[in-house]
């Protein structure tokens, strides 16, 4: 910067005297077209009038000097501007480049996989070069339509569940890494589209006892008094995918706190522990068709995810008029599961989800 600014003084003053001169000889010029018009003016008019232009026309030319020129400066006067480099600088620079640089035929991370997720995308990276040793992973997406990446995620995992995804709209994904020790990143991994075609799930609004957020997808237990199921906007939950609760922040507990799936809206029930329903208390007991399990998960805490998978079992024909339906539920929440059956009468292509908190301050994601 500052041999730069050197050289816009040196510009700005160099600059001058040609700007002068240059002026000088256009006013000439302009001058000399003025006189050249008047004097073919002169010749062309009648005889009686052409005397007296001559006349005027010999006089204007006698006072103006059409053959002066300003001092021009000469080449060797003018400043021409060079930069130069001592051999001792190129020594320092180079073998700083040969310290710090390396040369890689492909970047080190490369995305994996793109999971389609309600309103998001699970993302999946791996490391493709065996001698690089990663310290922290960086991912960017953008908009098909948008013209800049944005940092999604940093961090030691190799997979990220981008979240705020529109289904049916293109995104570009890209990752890198930063290797042990190091400050900076690789280059970028071979930018990827993903998508997703599932709708976000969303909360029900509406409901007095619970505060939403924009997308609908997070929900907040405020002040009220009054208490009940808030449920899905639609059963959105299929067989087959992993539905995701995870806690923002906490309050004060109740063994009627539930978190979990049903077949239908119920109103009236002040918690999911009821028939044709699945669930979790913030205590970590599970309780299917109301009933309470031996089998306990882990209470929970702030940041702590509930997960519900589900796939089919069917016991007896499936009809419109319904029938003997099994399905196999895995529930998992801070590295610990339980499995078991859930008998249902009646065929359920897809389920509602829900939650109930007795005390304010509980606020819950679900994807």
């Amino acid at each position: 910067m500052s041999l730069l600014q050197e050289v816009d003084v040196i510009e700005q003053e160099s600059i001058k005297p040609l700007d002068e001169c240059q002026k000088l000889i256009e006013h000439g010029v302009s001058t000399a077209d003025d006189l050249l018009r008047e004097g073919e003016s002169a010749v062309d008019g009648d005889v009686g009038q052409q005397n007296e232009k001559l006349c005027n026309f010999t006089k204007k030319a006698l006072h103006i000097q059409l053959d002066s020129l300003p001092e021009v400066p000469s080449l060797v006067d003018v400043p021409c501007l060079s930069a130069q480099l001592d051999d001792c600088l190129l020594t320092i620079l180079k073998n700083q480049i040969f310290r710090h640089g390396t040369v890689a035929s492909r970047p080190p991370v490369q995305l994996e996989e793109f999971v389609e997720k309600p309103g998001g995308i699970l993302v999946r990276w791996c490391k493709v070069d065996d001698d690089f040793i990663p310290q922290d992973y960086r991912l960017q997406y953008r908009k098909s339509t948008a013209s800049h990446f944005e940092d999604v995620y940093v961090g030691s995992e190799t997979e990220f569940i981008v979240l705020h995804i529109d289904p049916n709209v293109d995104y570009q994904f890209r990752v890198c890494a930063r290797g042990d020790g190091r400050q900076e990143w690789s280059p970028w991994s071979v930018p990827q589209i993903g998508r997703t075609t599932l709708v976000p799930h969303e909360w029900t609004a509406g409901l007095e006892g619970y505060s939403l957020s924009s997308r609908r997808n997070i929900a907040l237990r405020n002040d009220s008094q009054s208490c009940g199921v808030l449920y899905s906007k639609a059963p959105t939950y299929f067989c087959g995918q992993t539905l995701t609760f995870r806690i923002e922040t906490v309050g004060q507990p109740d063994r009627r706190d539930s978190l979990g799936v049903c077949v239908e809206q119920r109103n009236g029930d002040d918690s999911l522990q009821r028939d044709k329903a699945v669930c979790v208390s913030t205590n970590g007991a599970v309780f299917v068709n109301g009933k309470e399990m031996t089998n306990q998960l882990p209470a929970v805490t702030s940041g702590s995810t509930v997960t519900f998978d589900m796939e089919v079992v069917q016991l007896g024909p499936c009809s419109n008029e319904g029938g003997n339906f099994k399905l196999r539920v895995t529930i998992s929440s801070n590295n610990r599961e339980v499995v078991f059956d859930w008998v249902l009468d009646q065929c359920c292509g897809s389920l509602y989800f829900g939650c109930s908190f007795s005390y304010p301050g509980w606020k819950v994601l679900v994807f």
